[in-house]
């Protein structure tokens, strides 16, 4: 990018057409706030340059993976010209392509317990974007934010909707809601995936279960679902940033499904020590195809 056109871009010209919807001193908070994103892949991906485009003034960025043919169907930085480039510096670039006066930290290597201090270093709101079965990386970076403070927030793309969690400083944690702790390694992805979504609205239109493999991790995904993430996530998090609203912490829930063109909230005191989510538990578990 020449440097005339980063000199012609001007943030306040860039994000105008937000004004009305935030006030020109609310977008000055937008572009002075810090988000990091783990996992940049289908939904994390979606959830940078949306935020990018929001205004967000600075990022902490982190996935070790390359981009691959079968992200094509969803993930935002998948393209022919970007096969087996790292993810962290495809997205990188084209946040930075929004908006150049954009402070972006990448952390290639993942966030591990040596580096979350860096990854959570001034940082306002943390998004998750990792990998349905990295549990114990999703499990860390939650704990480490309940410790410092740090509102958590996780959108799952379902089927063709979105199920969204927020995890409020001083409420009730992600742990507590998930109840993963001495749990093998197949019931907490049965926790995962019922604490993620009570609702289970997506259910019903699963036409080939088989797609669904959890000793081989992976799973069916649509472009659609990644994109209702994004958009629930981002007003989430503006509403966090701007403290605008009501925002239901957990144990509240919620799933669009835009299929069924159904909307639910769930609520679940003890989390995944609820009756209603031990009945949840008890249909998910023999659908689960480990080994």
């Amino acid at each position: 990018m020449g440097m005339g056109m980063i000199e012609n871009f001007g943030g306040a010209r860039a994000f105008s057409r937000n004004f009305g919807w935030v006030t020109s001193d609310e977008q000055g908070v937008l572009s002075h706030s810090r988000i990091a994103i783990a996992g940049l892949g289908g939904v994390g991906g979606a959830h940078l340059l949306t935020l990018a485009r929001l205004g967000i003034g600075a990022f902490n960025i982190s996935d070790f993976d390359r981009f691959e043919v079968h992200n094509f169907n969803r993930q935002a930085g998948a393209f022919i010209s970007t096969l087996d480039q790292p993810k962290v510096e495809v997205l990188a670039r084209m946040a930075a392509d929004i908006n150049p006066e954009a402070d972006i930290r990448t952390f290639p290597a993942g966030v591990t317990e040596d580096n979350v201090d860096a990854f959570l270093d001034g940082v306002d709101v943390y998004v998750d974007g990792i990998d349905f079965f990295a549990m114990d990386a999703r499990r860390m970076l939650f704990r480490a934010c309940a410790e410092r403070g740090i509102p958590a927030l996780t959108a799952a793309p379902l089927g063709m909707g979105v199920a969204f969690l927020y995890f409020k400083p001083g409420g009730m944690s992600f742990e507590e809601y998930f109840c993963l702790e001495g749990q093998s390694r197949q019931e907490q992805f049965a926790r995962l995936m019922a604490g993620l979504s009570p609702a289970m609205l997506q259910r019903t239109y699963l036409v080939a279960p088989e797609a669904v493999n959890f000793a081989e991790q992976r799973g069916p995904s649509t472009a659609m679902a990644c994109e209702l993430c994004a958009g629930v996530m981002g007003t989430a998090v503006l509403k966090v940033l701007l403290k605008r609203g009501p925002l239901r912490a957990a144990p509240w829930g919620m799933h669009f499904d835009a299929y069924r063109q159904k909307l639910s909230f769930t609520w679940r005191p003890f989390g995944n020590r609820n009756p209603l989510q031990k009945l949840l538990l008890a249909f998910i578990r023999p659908r689960l195809h480990m080994k």
